[in-house]
């Protein structure tokens, strides 16, 4: 029921030329869709930042992880190496939730953030901040164009790219989801395109910086296609890039294997501006529950390759804020 009600949200002031933000959960139960007219002060965005200036001084930041125990990571990741091995799946995105502390509120993190996309999301209900690198879709002039973002390494090792670049593992996974959305372009537009495969960008990961290797992927839409956002995002929901492929099978496994709910967390923002659309795969997320404990959820892909204490320190390894 929900999926329709987006669909019809999103089709109506699409067909209407209103700018408007869209806020859609993973499994599209939950979202929120509004003018930009109308947006209350307790949600703010920015998307597709280029530089980032700081609006205050940050105090020194602390940041403390109580992550799950690897024997109940190691459970669900054995689970999913039968998954792969009976066939069901080759990739699948499995994430976790984990308990953080720090001297920061929500507000902090928001405005001292360096990320390209991110939202401040706070109502009655939901309280979270997002700062994700990852675009989902881009619309421009008939043209949607998606940017699946797979692998990741600390740029101050040696060799790096290369190295990332030729890891067979990371090859194989990030080849997957590219077809994986290549696919998924396929159902809503035409002449699908590998624009970009497999290039390199520097982000920023606190007291770190990482290379992330990312494809773009383009295709053609009908002229009208403004009246049709809703059929469009809707049709290729939940991302690839954060569920695996097959992706309805992936989908199923997951729901079994991960002990929470991912709720708002990979699921994705975006703002249409009336001409165009802009969009945000929601990662590197922070959630505020109702008893103010902060949660910070992460994950990583997971092939027939995977090696389960690299991927455990993975998901640790992702529970930072980029100051």
């Amino acid at each position: 029921m929900s999926k329709e009600l987006i669909k019809e949200k999103l089709n109506k002031f699409g067909f209407e030329k209103e700018p408007f933000l869209f806020v859609i959960s993973y499994d599209l139960s939950e979202f929120y869709i509004e003018k930009l007219s109308n947006l209350p002060n307790s949600i703010k965005f920015e998307l597709n930042s280029k530089e980032h200036i700081k609006n205050k001084k940050i105090k020194k930041s602390k940041l403390e992880k109580f992550p799950i125990s690897f024997e109940e990571y190691k459970k669900s990741f054995d689970y999913i190496q039968e998954q792969i091995k009976s066939g069901n799946s080759y990739l699948l995105n499995l994430t976790a939730k984990t308990k953080i502390e720090t001297n920061l509120s929500l507000d902090d993190i928001y405005e001292n953030i360096d990320a390209k996309f991110k939202l401040r999301f706070q109502n009655n209900k939901d309280d979270f901040v997002c700062f994700s690198p990852e675009r989902f879709v881009e619309i421009k002039k008939n043209k949607i164009s998606t940017y699946p973002m797979k692998g990741t390494i600390d740029a101050t090792i040696t060799n790096a790219q290369a190295r990332i670049l030729g890891d067979i593992k990371e090859m194989a996974e990030h080849t997957m989801v590219v077809d994986l959305l290549r696919n998924d372009l396929g159902i809503i537009a035409s002449k699908v395109r590998v624009n970009k495969f497999r290039y390199c960008e520097k982000i920023n990961a606190g007291d770190k910086k990482l290379l992330q290797i990312s494809s773009k992927i383009s295709a053609n839409l009908q002229d009208n296609w403004n009246e049709k956002i809703g059929d469009i995002l809707t049709s290729i929901l939940p991302a690839g890039s954060i569920t695996g492929t097959p992706k309805k099978k992936t989908v199923e496994i997951l729901q079994k294997v991960e002990n929470y709910n991912r709720e708002f967390y990979t699921g994705v923002f975006g703002v249409f501006d009336g001409v165009n659309l802009d969009s945000s795969v929601m990662i590197r997320f922070i959630q505020k529950e109702q008893n103010g404990e902060l949660f910070y959820k992460s994950g990583g892909g997971i092939t027939c390759d995977s090696n389960v204490n690299l991927e455990y320190q993975e998901l640790i390894d992702k529970i930072y804020l980029p100051f």
